[in-house]
C-alpha cells in the first residue's frame, strides 16, 4: 500500500484550505488530511502539522470561486461543516477534479459529487431546524440568549437568518457541543468563547441571568402550550417527526 503523509490541521475551514494549499505545493504520493481532534497514531503514516495561514487559505478559497465556481465554493463550505469523519478526503477530491475542469455539482453519476450533495443536505436540514427551534431569553444584560446542540457545526449559517431576522436587537447563540458562539452586536456578528456555567437553566440559578419579565414571558408561553394541547388529538410519533427528543432540551415549552 505505501507510506500516507497525514496532514494535521486544526479543524477550521481555513486550516483545512491551507492544508489543501500545501497537497499541491508538496505533491505528495498518498495524502490524507485530518483534524487534530480525529488524528489516529499509525506507525506507518507521516505526520506533518499544517499551522493555518490566512494568505494560503485565500489563495485557495479564490481558486476555487474562479476555477470551480462560486456554486460549488457555497456546497464545498457547507459539507465542510457537516463534521464527518469522511469531509476532507472528500473535499479533497472534489477540488481536485474541480481544478481540472470536471463538474463537481451536478455528476451525481459520480460518487464524491453524489456524497458532496448528501453532506450539504444534512446540514441544510439541520440548519433549518436550529432556525425553528432557537429559543432566546433576554438577560439582565438586555441580550437574548440561546444555547443549542446541533448535530452539525450551523451556527455560520444561522447567522445569516437570525442578522436578517432580529437586527434591531443584540442576541448570542451558543453552541454547547462546540463551546463558541455567535454575537450580534446591532452592527456585525463576531464569533465569541464564554465561560457559560451549567446550572444557568435550573430554576434557581436563572433569576440571577435573565429578567424578571423573561421568566414571566416563559411561564406564559409553557401554560399557552399547555393550553393549546388537544390530548385526544394527541399524536406523538407525528409530533416527534417534527420536533425530535434531541431539540427538546432547549426548548422553553419543554420544560417542566
Amino acid at each position: 500500500m505505501g507510506m500516507i503523509d497525514q496532514y494535521i490541521y486544526d479543524g477550521s475551514f481555513e486550516g483545512f484550505l491551507t492544508a489543501v494549499f500545501e497537497v499541491y505545493d508538496r505533491k505528495p504520493t498518498r495524502v490524507k488530511i485530518v483534524s487534530e481532534r480525529l488524528v489516529t497514531v499509525n506507525f506507518f503514516d507521516e505526520e506533518h502539522t499544517i499551522y493555518t495561514d490566512q494568505a494560503k487559505s485565500d489563495r485557495v478559497w479564490k481558486g476555487i470561486e474562479d476555477k470551480i465556481g462560486k456554486k460549488a465554493g457555497n456546497l464545498i463550505y457547507k459539507a465542510f461543516l457537516s463534521e464527518q469523519s469522511d469531509r476532507e478526503q472528500v473535499l479533497l477530491r472534489i477540488i481536485k477534479k474541480g481544478f481540472k475542469g470536471e463538474n463537481v455539482t451536478d455528476n451525481f453519476a459520480d460518487i464524491d459529487v453524489l456524497r458532496l450533495t448528501n453532506l450539504v443536505k444534512i446540514v441544510g436540514r439541520e440548519k433549518h431546524r436550529m432556525d425553528a427551534f432557537i429559543r432566546f431569553r433576554l438577560t439582565k444584560d438586555n441580550v437574548y440568549f440561546a444555547e443549542v446542540e446541533p448535530d452539525f457545526d450551523t451556527l455560520p449559517l444561522n447567522a445569516i437568518h437570525f442578522k436578517n431576522r432580529y437586527a434591531d436587537q443584540k442576541w448570542l447563540i451558543y453552541d454547547r457541543c462546540r463551546n463558541y458562539g455567535i454575537f450580534y452586536d446591532l452592527k456585525t456578528v463576531n464569533y465569541v468563547q464564554l465561560e457559560i456555567s451549567n446550572d444557568i437553566n435550573s430554576s434557581l440559578a436563572a433569576p440571577f441571568y435573565f429578567t424578571h419579565d423573561e421568566m414571566h414571558y416563559q411561564d406564559l408561553w409553557k401554560n399557552y402550550f399547555k393550553s393549546t394541547n388537544i390530548p385526544s388529538r394527541k399524536n406523538m410519533r407525528l409530533h416527534l417527526q417534527h420536533v425530535p427528543k434531541r431539540y427538546w432540551k432547549y426548548l422553553s415549552e419543554k420544560q417542566p
